[in-house]
């Protein structure tokens, strides 16, 4: 089908971008990724045909791209998802530009075919669509295509952003569980060391207790031997100072008793002497 400017639904006034071109970040990714072969490339359409209805019917893109590329890695195609889109929108700003020509430069695109087909259908799809809808026929291809890729590019910028506050958020709940976690693990080992300590102290209390009451018991049991030991002196003194006593007693009386035997003897015999 051959597509005229006045009804092309995939006008848009873009420059046209060179597939190798741009310089700067396209050159680095250049070196790092292998550049697309016109056998890989023809697949790759070939496979974004297939799944182009999925592509209007659906919000989120990234599914799509990633099963795009493992469509490929079936094929021997080794392509990342993000290498499949940006494949994509190189190709379609590459045809842009060429339908904005109207049609010149054709010969240095080679897919200009391939991307002619899956927009053609897509346009169909799209007027059944709003025939089913009663809305009509009358389709303003030029703004649609324009709306189309805008609305396609917002929302996968919306859903890698949604996507992006996810991560973020998820990234964020798990630094705030771990944070918590971390902080009743201190504060349980915290209370843990505290519970030790006051165990020890305790136990240190306990044996300064026990052994204080050890002394006092070694000192009152030292100091009633002391007493005892007193005592039996005093005891000892007393009954050492009794005898002593007794004895002194019982000489004084035999003094007493030789004083008065002699006094008795001295009187007889003044008594005889007439004294």
């Amino acid at each position: 089908m051959e597509l005229h400017h006045h009804y092309n639904p995939y006008y848009i006034n873009v420059n046209p971008v060179p597939e190798g071109g741009g310089g700067g970040e396209r050159d680095r990714e250049r070196d790092r990724f292998p550049q697309w072969t016109h056998a890989e490339t023809k697949e790759f359409l070939a496979v974004r045909a297939e799944f182009d209805r999925s592509f209007m019917e659906t919000k989120r893109n990234k599914p799509l791209w990633e099963a795009i590329s493992a469509r490929l890695r079936q094929k021997g195609f080794n392509r990342t998802p993000e290498q499949c889109k940006s494949k994509w929108k190189n190709l379609v700003s590459r045809f842009k530009g060429i339908e904005a020509m109207d049609g010149e430069g054709s010969r240095q695109f080679p897919f200009l075919e391939e991307l002619r087909t899956i927009f053609s259908a897509r346009m169909e799809r799209l007027q059944v669509s709003k025939k089913d809808k009663g809305k009509g026929v009358q389709v303003q291809g030029e703004e649609w295509g324009e709306e189309e890729e805008e609305e396609e590019e917002e929302e996968e910028e919306e859903e890698e952003e949604e996507e992006e506050k996810e991560k973020v958020g998820r990234s964020k709940k798990k630094k705030r569980v771990e944070r918590t976690r971390r902080f009743e693990e201190e504060v349980e080992n915290a209370l843990k060391e505290f519970a030790r300590r006051q165990l020890e102290m305790q136990a240190r209390w306990i044996a300064a207790a026990e052994a204080r009451e050890a002394e006092r018991k070694a000192k009152e049991e030292e100091w009633r031997r002391a007493m005892d030991a007193l005592e039996e002196e005093r005891k000892t003194m007393e009954r050492t100072w009794r005898e002593r006593e007794e004895e002194r007693r019982a000489r004084e009386e035999v003094r007493a008793e030789r004083r008065d035997a002699l006094v008795t003897v001295l009187l007889a015999k003044l008594e005889k002497e007439g004294l």
